[in-house]
């Protein structure tokens, strides 16, 4: 481990993870107003990557569990550095949900005064849950113990779905925005696989670069013909939702014509085009699919594309508040204390601020260290576990 603090990218990232601790002391001493949210944006940056490392999670818990739950022998080759890429970006998920908070003093009350009707209270007993499925599962995977693996990917293995799941019902049961879906569970956990198991396919390429894991050719072909089905069931879903909406009479005609033509357009579209449709058509050709680079930049595309989908689905709603027959709602910010009519805003508004993407970018990079620990530390040792039990069995035999 001492050859890793001496690595300029591991101190840079714990210097940027320094700085966000820093703006987030900030942040509570003089409250969220330091923020870009406000009254009509009540939710910005914070949970806009809690969604993305929600879906993030997914890829490496789904690819490792899958492969004791139906005996896919060469997914278990990954299952150490998927359940570590796992691991980590449940904790990013969970951090910004603290960040988030602007009276994280109080977060005790969530113990004493559950609220059992809340999609937010399941939300968390479902992220717990999770996180102690990836420590138990990367524990048993270093030490060898398959038999354990085995029995808890089981049940990994449908967690790792819900928690994706009641992560969209927090915004798919509020009927009054336009989030209202029967199948943003599907929509979520359809960009979860590919963005997650586009995350795992990129830190497989850095580790093998590094000398930490051997991406063996064949594996990486079924990990990226995976990814274009994953990819193109996430298109499915997005094209039903549109259609639905686009459909005359439906309610939500307002909120397409924003996504598609408004403010957020231009996320819809980078989604559509370079997170969708660019990544596919290189991963649907076999031939493509054994190029490194091509896979690695189709990756890069797809966790791009994610992103942009998260910010559009996020605020398009938030976009023209829910209000009938008033003057709109209070904008809540300092502008309004320095100028009386600037009270009352009839669209909402939104850009994160200094402090806000300097936390972001802490959380991020607390993460990514984490994540070089974690393999320095532990791949060597859960390469090792296979190796001495393969020379033990004939041994024993």
């Amino acid at each position: 481990m001492t050859s890793l603090f001496k690595k300029p990218a591991f101190i840079v990232f714990c210097l940027l993870a320094i700085a966000g601790a820093g703006c987030w002391v900030y942040q509570l001493m003089n409250g969220l107003g330091v923020t870009g949210m406000n009254n009509s944006n009540s939710w910005g940056l914070y949970i806009t990557m809690f969604m993305l490392f929600v879906g993030l999670s997914a890829g490496g818990l789904i690819v490792a569990s899958s492969a004791h739950v139906f005996h896919i022998e060469p997914f278990k080759k990954v299952a150490v550095p998927a359940v570590i890429v796992s691991l980590v970006c449940i904790c990013c998920a969970g951090i910004f949900v603290l960040v988030d908070l602007g009276g994280i003093a109080r977060v005790w009350r969530i113990v004493t005064g559950p609220n059992l009707a809340s999609p937010l209270l399941w939300d968390i007993v479902v992220i717990t849950t999770y996180l102690v499925i990836n420590v138990l599962d990367l524990v048993w995977l270093v030490k060898g113990d398959h038999r354990k693996v085995e029995v808890l990917s089981r049940v990994a293995l449908p967690v790792a779905i819900l928690v994706h799941s009641v992560t969209a019902w927090i915004f798919g049961l509020q009927i009054a925005k336009a989030w209202y879906s029967a199948i943003m569970a599907p929509i979520f956990v359809a960009s979860a696989c590919d963005s997650g198991l586009a995350l795992l396919l990129v830190s497989l390429m850095i580790l093998d670069k590094v000398g930490l894991f051997k991406l063996e050719d064949g594996l990486m072909q079924s990990l990226a013909g995976l990814l274009a089905c994953f990819i193109a069931v996430d298109a499915f879903f997005i094209g039903c939702e549109c259609l639905t909406m686009a459909y005359p009479g439906a309610h939500e005609a307002q909120a397409l014509g924003i996504m598609v033509g408004g403010v957020t357009a231009p996320f819809f579209w980078v989604e559509i085009l370079l997170g969708l449709l660019v990544p596919f058509c290189v991963l649907v050709f076999a031939k493509n699919r054994k190029n490194r680079k091509l896979v690695t930049v189709a990756s890069v595309l797809v966790i791009l594309g994610v992103f942009c989908k998260r910010v559009w689905l996020l605020f398009t709603s938030f976009v023209v508040p829910n209000v009938l027959g008033g003057p709109g709602i209070t904008t809540g910010n300092s502008a309004a204390l320095a100028d009386p009519t600037a009270t009352w805003t009839a669209y909402g508004a939104y850009a994160p601020t200094a402090p806000e993407i300097v936390i972001a970018v802490g959380v991020v990079s607390l993460g990514v260290a984490a994540a070089m620990a974690l393999c320095h530390k532990l791949l060597g040792k859960a390469d090792s576990q296979p190796a001495a039990a393969a020379q033990a069995e004939p041994a024993a035999a």
